[in-house]
């Protein structure tokens, strides 16, 4: 049994959609689960709608329409009119039309998943169908019925007994009759509302069903080779790794690689379950593996470049020594506001820590920090990160910049530049 996932890249046209029916049918002899994003950079352009929205700008409907437009436009590429996806995907727009037909909820990260979260239902209706009129037997999945959340918007947290229970009292079923293609992303809580599991979270989908199923591999399947030592749109000289360990590719992820998702590899590293990175344009070619006792010599480092950083340093305002009761206190606080650390450093008087720039986020967290703490901050800067340094490529990356903060261990330098 496998499972792929397909990234919004690869759907994100009709010919994208023909040639994922043209993996597909490479396995149609297999039980396929196959977990779709949202159509290129629908998801972006809902975030929009969700914020004009809650702001209630003169707009929204304008956005809503570009996006409805972009979909039935690939649509009328793929079939003939009247065909039954049309109402399907229309039916689907209906849960955007409900919400913004009402005054914004108070709850931001509510609203943005209940709106954002359609992109997912639309391009998995359209992919679905596809697939079943290119003659491959398929059945679309609801996920919100499958993987169930806490009441986390936009950071959902799986609740895992529950969902490893939903998933195998009638999926094995369900694989053995036909395809069957469901979102990523998405989760649903007890009340039946909508959650998102992260930015970028199918990748995360993807292995929560293969290791609640038991499934032999789970291949992501992406616009480039397979994983890669640095961002190929950055660098001319990128090589592919040909097999990672579940421990590196955890290290990148959470460093910033952006061709996987950080929560990924647990559920397969726990379930000893082989990831496989492949191009969809070329499924022939090998692609990444990572897997247990995968070997590689790091001929070249790993460079990992993460842009629109903050770097934030506290002190308290009574200038007393930053103890563990101060840090136990400002995790909490950046854990409430939903903002992650990419990186830290503590001196007596201070501590200082770099994370994305997420406005709404920043803005809570500096609520949340205000009243206990000293602030200061800057913004618009770069993180680089650079594991198996072997070439002296950290002097080359920092040529002319000022280093705002540097932190070096035996495998990995970080470094916030301005």
């Amino acid at each position: 049994m496998l499972v792929f996932k397909f990234g919004g890249a690869s759907v994100k046209d009709a010919e994208g959609i023909i040639n994922l029916a043209n993996v597909v049918g490479k396995y149609k002899s297999e039980q396929l689960l196959i977990v779709v994003s949202a159509m290129g950079k629908t998801t972006n352009a809902l975030e929009k709608l969700t914020k004009a929205y809650a702001d209630q700008t003169d707009d929204m409907q304008a956005v809503y329409e570009g996006i409805k437009q972009y979909h039935y436009d690939i649509m009328a590429e793929l079939f003939e009119p009247g065909h039954p996806v049309f109402d399907d995907v229309a039916n689907t727009f209906v849960e955007i039309d409900w919400m913004i037909e009402d005054e914004p909820h108070d709850d931001y990260d509510f609203i943005y998943d209940q709106i954002v979260s359609v992109g997912e239902l639309v391009s998995t209706r359209i992919v679905n169908a596809y697939l079943n009129e290119a003659g491959l037997k398929s059945q679309w999945l609801d996920v919100r019925g499958y993987i169930h959340t806490d009441n986390t918007y936009r950071e959902g947290v799986v609740q895992w007994d529950k969902t490893r229970d939903s998933i195998k009292l009638s999926l094995p079923t369900q694989l053995e009759r036909s395809i069957v293609v469901t979102q990523g992303f998405l989760g649903g809580t007890s009340e039946n509302f909508t959650t998102t599991l992260g930015r970028e979270g199918s990748d995360y989908t993807a292995s929560i069903f293969a290791a609640c199923l038991g499934a032999d591999s789970v291949t992501t399947w992406k616009d480039v080779p397979g994983v890669l030592n640095a961002d190929p749109k950055l660098f001319e000289d990128t090589v592919k790794f040909d097999e990672l360990t579940y421990t590196e590719a955890i290290e990148m992820t959470y460093y910033g690689a952006t061709v996987i998702h950080p929560k990924t590899i647990k559920p397969l590293q726990n379930a000893k379950i082989p990831l496989l990175v492949k191009p969809f344009n070329h499924p022939e070619e090998p692609g990444t593996v990572i897997k247990d006792g995968a070997a590689h010599v790091f001929k070249k480092p790993v460079i990992i470049i993460k842009q629109d950083q903050v770097l934030l340093s506290l002190s308290t305002k009574d200038y007393s020594f930053i103890s563990e009761d101060h840090l136990s206190d400002i995790f909490s606080k950046f854990a409430k506001s939903h903002v992650k650390i990419n990186v830290m450093q503590t001196s007596a008087l201070s501590f200082s820590v770099c994370f994305d720039y997420k406005a709404e986020y920043f803005s809570r967290l500096l609520d949340n920090l205000k009243s206990d703490y000293n602030i200061k901050y800057n913004n618009d800067l770069t993180l680089i990160t650079v594991r198996h340094d072997r070439d002296g490529i950290v002097k080359n990356l920092t040529a002319g910049k000022t280093i705002l903060l540097e932190q070096l261990s035996r495998n990995t330098a970080q470094l916030v530049l301005k």
